[in-house]
């Protein structure tokens, strides 16, 4: 098993794949339809890069340094996000019960938008949390990690065959990235339940809960509605 003096050698996750998906999701709440905003349409897009601006600063290619201001304006640019989608999804159902909207295309085009987001988001906030965040996966040492809120399936790989077993956690050192989370939010949002990748703590169940029935909400009654008012 590798020591932990090779883990802290680490240079860390890397930055890109979190910016773009950020980005990606400040791109898709440009592009929502005006009566589904609850601000003008570029105030929180703006504060959205604001909060990106200064964790991008703190390690412009390589996750390895935390700071609390790092981990307070790295989870306030999530909960920032998430809230935004959460009411832009609000404001959908809202709109499809009481204001009858007619636009069939515009609407499912909206649902995708927040569908996506959600998948983004939520990844995300898992990819945040999860034992400690993502510099911490990579920069602690795995005994000195806090409790970890997923159990991938490389978690328990050890005992498999041998080319299963050589990458698993135990044997290779593998910690999850952010791919990982987007995959565990993309299949929670398509099954509207775990996968192979299974909750741990409480606050994961919670996430897992509320992704799942906002994603069944614009399944179901969005997505539905729209393909009614098309026929």
């Amino acid at each position: 098993m590798p020591s932990a003096a090779i883990r802290h050698q680490r240079r860390g996750e890397a930055r890109l794949p979190a910016v773009v998906a950020t980005l990606v999701a400040v791109g898709l709440y440009l592009l929502l339809p005006q009566q589904l905003l609850i601000a003008p349409r570029y105030v929180l897009p703006a504060l959205e890069v604001a909060l990106l601006v200064p964790l991008v600063a703190i390690n412009p290619r390589w996750l390895t340094r935390q700071t609390r201001t790092f981990r307070v304006l790295s989870l306030t640019l999530v909960t920032v996000i998430a809230a935004s989608n959460l009411l832009a999804l609000a404001t959908l159902i809202h709109q499809l019960v009481h204001a009858g909207v007619k636009d069939g295309p515009a609407l499912l085009v909206a649902a995708l938008q927040v569908w996506l987001t959600n998948i983004i988001v939520f990844g995300l906030a898992y990819w945040e949390l999860d034992r400690g965040g993502p510099v911490s996966r990579t920069q602690v040492a795995r005994e000195e990690l806090p409790l970890a809120d997923f159990r991938f399936s490389q978690d328990e790989n050890d005992d498999a065959v041998q080319e299963v077993a050589d990458g698993a956690s135990g044997t290779s050192d593998w910690v999850p990235t952010l791919v990982d989370y987007l995959y565990v939010s993309v299949t929670n949002s398509a099954a509207f339940s775990p996968t192979d990748t299974m909750p741990l703590s409480t606050r994961a169940r919670l996430l897992m809960s509320v992704q799942s029935v906002t994603a069944l909400l614009t399944s179901l009654l969005v997505i539905a509605r729209a393909v009614s008012v098309l026929h």
